[in-house]
């Protein structure tokens, strides 16, 4: 059986880790593609195209840890909470997932304990082990998005998703546009999710944090991934840089949260 977490070793006091929830379509050969023919799994509704890649590259950069997923969001999504209605999708983006449309709670919680919780048990596991070797880390979460949703083409190159912590985001924002890239800040979504990976991992316990989603379009092949990853690297390196004291020390309120253009 194919293992459901990918764990790339780093340093142990780097203060670093980067995760990817959705960096593979895999689906063990028992589900039998959960009813669906190939080419579903070559869409976004499978997995975060470009998001693995990206953050294999980015881990070797830094020298930092990793943690990916091995498995299809349309098994089971790791980034939702585990009482999330939308953990196992009966259809996605149009799509109708025939082997969930039944799904019942027994094989639910089959697969939380199968694939679900390894992986959310591995990137607290990894967390731990750099606690416990240097500076509270960073969590850098790589996901990608499509270029078009319901008719409508979204500009952003890059976008930056956080909820009420933005020690990570504003600076990387601001750093990203300062490089020419055109940066969504919470857009196209928000990354306000209670339970989603970053909620438990980063905002419950404190570690700074940002969710990064690259536009599919750009990290299509292996020169994008490279082009986009080395860009998100150079934004990164200042902002991480930053000692602690100088970061906003406090969790701000996303009402209160500074206007961006």
């Amino acid at each position: 059986m194919i293992h459901p977490v990918e764990t790339i070793p780093g340093a142990a006091d780097c203060g670093l880790l980067f995760i990817c929830d959705h960096a593979s379509n895999f689906v063990p050969p028992e589900y039998g593609g959960l009813g669906l023919p190939a080419e579903p799994f070559e869409r976004h509704i499978a997995y975060d195209i470009g998001a693995a890649a990206a953050t294999r590259l980015l881990a070797a950069e830094f020298g930092a840890p990793a943690v990916l997923s091995c498995f299809s969001r349309l098994l089971i999504d790791a980034n939702r909470g585990a009482d999330d209605p939308t953990l196992v999708m009966r259809i996605s983006d149009g799509a109708v997932i025939p082997g969930n449309a039944g799904i019942d709670a027994a094989e639910r919680q089959r697969r939380l304990e199968r694939f679900w919780r390894p992986y959310r048990d591995a990137v607290g596991a990894a967390l731990d082990r750099l606690i416990a070797a240097g500076p509270p880390p960073a969590i850098i979460s790589l996901h990608s998005f499509t270029p078009v949703m319901r008719s409508l083409a979204r500009p952003w190159e890059m976008a930056v998703l956080w909820d009420s912590d933005a020690r990570i985001a504003a600076p990387l924002i601001d750093e990203l546009r300062a490089d020419g890239v055109i940066t969504g800040d919470n857009e196209p979504y928000d990354g306000a999710l209670e339970g989603d990976t970053l909620h438990q991992h980063g905002t419950l316990k404190g570690l700074p944090h940002a969710l990064i989603e690259f536009r599919q379009d750009l990290v299509g092949d292996a020169a994008g991934v490279s082009l986009w990853a080395k860009r998100l690297a150079k934004a990164l390196t200042p902002v991480l840089a930053r000692p602690a004291s100088h970061m906003i020390s406090h969790h701000e309120s996303r009402t209160a949260r500074p206007a961006r253009s």
